[in-house]
């Protein structure tokens, strides 16, 4: 039974105190959940079938998702609450869709298994008989050491991922030293401004018989598309970010404790409007211009500049060779190859680097996910009162790593590897991005102050998301019907 949501209090915007180097983190929070997924694993894994041609749309994808995420802070930072509770103020029923789709992805551990194979094949080799499950779980049993270490989640999560991001970008760019070439940046130079060229769908993988192995599909190239950043419900992390980071009133908003330590519990569900005074429309400005500053340096420009560091690999290794990787082996695969022009020390360069990118986008998705459904279940459901919002998080926490576990194990069995795990998460990701992306646009231009509402460029931009995320869901179901007509 769902219960009302209770309206926007009163208060006035607090001044930022703080300068913007002391206010790095959210962005870069939201930058290590996107290059564990669409960056390492799906456009690489497309660049090695049909070379730069695509990347364009890579480019187009990320870009838009900047805005997207410009906007979720303009809600944050000007109410304090979470856009899931502006949502559920327009139509209520968007609950259970989000409710669905966090439930069902829990069934699909796509980052932790291919984090834990990267680890396996590290220390062991790819040809190890150690099951993908036992690995998915040491996997989260270190996500947990993270999570419930420090009395604040928030500080471990990024203080975790700033360390790893660290350790991917000097990692790719020794790589890319070592096997660059002028070639292969004008090759993806010249895939960037072709826009709109496209191969031949399906695009078939050959195995060494000549039967077909794997196909590159239209609804695989645009689900990359939509994980170009990071896709899905992960852009809605961000809001929570803020909250915990006290920016804008997020600052009276409580962050979310770790149950594993003693201390005053504190929840509020609703947020804050404030009067439209000089004094909160400068101090609106301020925090603003910082939404967009840490949105355009860590998640545009960081994340684009890891995703083709990433694309460069296999455009320079994996392409020339026509070796298109395993759904189970790609970073093995790419390691593999850098063997030959880095010696063994490219190979584990790269498994750590793959095994740094993995492992934050799962931190960052475990731990995002489980906030969400946490504040999903408190604020909107009766039972959700029973618990604590946090007592719900460590429930969720250790549903989602019980659930992935054995997920790995049952799927395992069908050979479902990781990469369909991602791919299917990124076909659900398009689906609820066409539903809250017009959404937060119409919440900013109807629910806040008209002094904080977006001018006509972000407008435009999330015009043009919307429509890319609506097209992506009604050909999706297009597709699948005619597919069922077909058959």
């Amino acid at each position: 039974m769902l219960i009302p949501v209770q309206p926007l209090k009163q208060a006035d915007l607090p001044e930022r105190s703080k300068p913007m180097l002391k206010m790095i983190g959210p962005g870069v929070v939201i930058a290590g959940l996107a290059i564990g997924s669409g960056e390492l694993i799906m456009w690489p894994w497309i660049t090695s079938v049909v070379g730069a041609q695509l990347l364009w749309a890579a480019a187009i994808g990320i870009f838009l998702q900047l805005w997207v995420n410009i906007e979720i802070g303009r809600w944050t930072i000007a109410t304090g609450e979470s856009p899931f509770t502006g949502m559920a103020r327009v139509v209520k029923l968007t609950v259970y869709l989000f409710v669905f789709v966090i439930f069902v992805g829990k069934f699909l551990p796509g980052w932790a298994r291919e984090t834990g194979i990267a680890a396996r094949d590290l220390i062991f080799g790819p040809g190890h008989d150690s099951p993908p499950w036992l690995w998915t779980a040491l996997v989260f049993a270190l996500v947990a050491a993270i999570l419930f270490g420090p009395k604040v989640i928030y500080t471990a999560v990024e203080r975790c991922i700033m360390g790893l991001i660290v350790v991917i970008v000097v990692g790719l760019l020794y790589v890319v030293w070592e096997i660059g070439s002028v070639e292969i940046f004008a090759a993806m130079w010249d895939g960037v401004i072709n826009l709109f060229s496209f191969p031949d769908f399906p695009v078939n993988i050959l195995a060494e018989d000549g039967s077909v192995r794997d196909q590159l599909t239209f609804n695989r190239f645009f689900g990359a598309v939509v994980f170009a950043g990071a896709g899905g419900l992960g852009n809605l992390y961000y809001a929570y970010y803020l909250r915990e980071k006290n920016i804008g009133m997020g600052a009276l908003m409580p962050s979310l404790m770790s149950p594993a330590h003693k201390h005053e519990i504190k929840e509020m569900d609703a947020g804050y409007l404030f009067a439209e005074t000089p004094d909160n429309l400068r101090r609106f400005k301020d925090w603003y211009r910082y939404v967009v500053i840490d949105q355009t340096l860590f998640f545009w420009i960081l994340g684009s500049f890891t995703m083709f560091l990433f694309i460069f690999g296999a455009l320079a290794v994996l392409h020339p060779i026509g070796l298109v990787p395993d759904r189970a082996s790609l970073v093995w695969d790419l390691a593999s190859i850098l063997e030959q022009s880095m010696g063994t020390f490219g190979r584990y360069l790269f498994l750590v680097v793959g095994m740094a990118a993995l492992f934050s986008t799962q931190l960052g998705g475990i731990d995002g996910g489980s906030r969400i459904f946490a504040d999903l279940l408190h604020t909107n459901f009766k039972f959700g009162r029973w618990l604590k919002l946090e007592q719900w998080y460590l429930i969720l926490v250790i549903a989602t790593m019980v659930i992935g576990v054995f997920s790995v194990w049952f799927f395992g069995r069908y050979d479902i590897a990781g990469l369909d795990f991602l791919f299917i998460a990124a076909l659900m990701g398009g689906f609820v991005m066409a539903v809250y992306v017009p959404m937060i646009l119409y919440m900013n231009l109807t629910r806040l102050p008209k002094s904080a509402r977006p001018g006509w460029i972000n407008i435009l931009f999330m015009v043009l998301a919307s429509a890319m995320y609506i097209s992506f869901a009604g050909y999706t179901i297009y597709s699948k019907v005619l597919d069922v007509v077909a058959g």
